[in-house]
């Protein structure tokens, strides 16, 4: 089975990084180009990455994100632009007029913590670029909150609809990740119980032929006891996770249920610790959803790291797609 696969990365992402995960894509996502609520865009200094991805046969597209200067997504901006229809139109053209100079492939749209007030209009600017985008042969994408319904609550979940971005956009990124998360209990990233719930509801309103499983590619490391509003979990590497097991000569076990390996130690002032991570059965677990929900591929969130256990387990299962 040929599936779509892409990851997202930063202009930083090593090069010998970079050219072991382009094997194994079919789009790169260059994280992220900014917009301001008049529709202009800030750029990013990704030549290098759109050339090396082109030499070997990716797609690259442009992430968009409405971030404030503190680099956090603004619903304020994301309002500001979704309620103004001549800066949609202005930031349209100029989205078209970026792809074409910098030679992308297309677009991913990244807008989270969207207000329900905006969700409509949101769709209605994805559509409006696809059509405008189409006419030059680009792609337009969308990463969407994990959800389990159509009336789910929360300040990343109403803005996202499900159905119209399912009909708006090429693809849509379900964002399959972050149960657990840096400032939240510890818990498996992407349990497979929780990403089950998200595709059964997933597949129900949007083609599967357009979904793209969100897949995590490292893990968080949490000081016991968790303290909410105070604990803050260590982000790592799968590879990173693996060596300190082994430096503290402890067991690496598999969790059934969220079908994700853990573990427990001690570090050097006595204080326990949990870490949560994916490794080469984790993420065959989570791959193996694709074909069983007839999905279109998967999308990593991110590729910063490289580990072979990740192109072990997609060539197990897939061959990747290349546009």
């Amino acid at each position: 089975m040929e599936i779509i696969v892409s990851g997202y990365a930063y202009p930083t992402i090593a090069e010998e990084t970079l050219k072991l995960w382009l094997k194994d894509m079919t789009f790169l996502n260059l994280f992220s180009y900014g917009v301001t609520g008049e529709g202009e865009i800030t750029d990013l200094a990704d030549e290098q990455l759109i050339e090396m991805s082109r030499n070997a046969g990716v797609q690259p597209l442009m992430v968009l994100t409405p971030m404030d200067s503190q680099g956090m997504f603004s619903d304020v901006l994301a309002a500001q632009l979704l309620e103004n229809r001549q800066a949609q139109t202005a930031l349209i053209e100029n989205l078209l007029s970026l792809i074409r100079r910098k030679g992308l492939a297309g677009i991913d749209f990244d807008f989270e913590f969207i207000p329900e007030k905006n969700k409509d209009q949101y769709v209605e600017l994805v559509r409006q670029t696809r059509e405008r985008l189409h006419e030059e042969g680009y792609y337009v994408t969308v990463a969407l909150a994990p959800k389990v319904s159509a009336q789910q609550q929360g300040s990343i979940y109403p803005g996202h609809d499900y159905p119209g971005m399912g009909e708006a956009a090429d693809y849509v990124l379900l964002m399959t990740y972050e149960w657990g998360y840096m400032y939240g209990p510890p818990m498996a990233v992407s349990p497979i119980n929780q990403v089950r719930r998200v595709l059964d509801y997933g597949v129900s309103a949007i083609p599967r032929e357009k979904i793209l499983l969100g897949m995590p590619y490292y893990g968080y490391d949490w000081k016991l006891p968790f303290i909410k509003g105070e604990s803050k979990a260590e982000k790592l590497s799968p590879h990173t996770a693996w060596r300190r097991a082994e430096n503290q000569g402890v067991e690496v076990v598999y969790d059934q249920l969220s079908q994700a390996p853990y573990y427990t130690y001690y570090d050097g002032e006595g204080l326990s610790h949990v870490v949560w991570f994916e490794d080469e059965r984790s993420l065959r677990a989570k791959l193996a959803l694709i074909e069983e929900y007839g999905l279109a591929g998967a999308a990593y969130w991110n590729i910063m790291d490289y580990g072979a256990e990740n192109s072990a387990a997609l060539h197990s299962l897939y061959e990747v797609k290349k546009i």
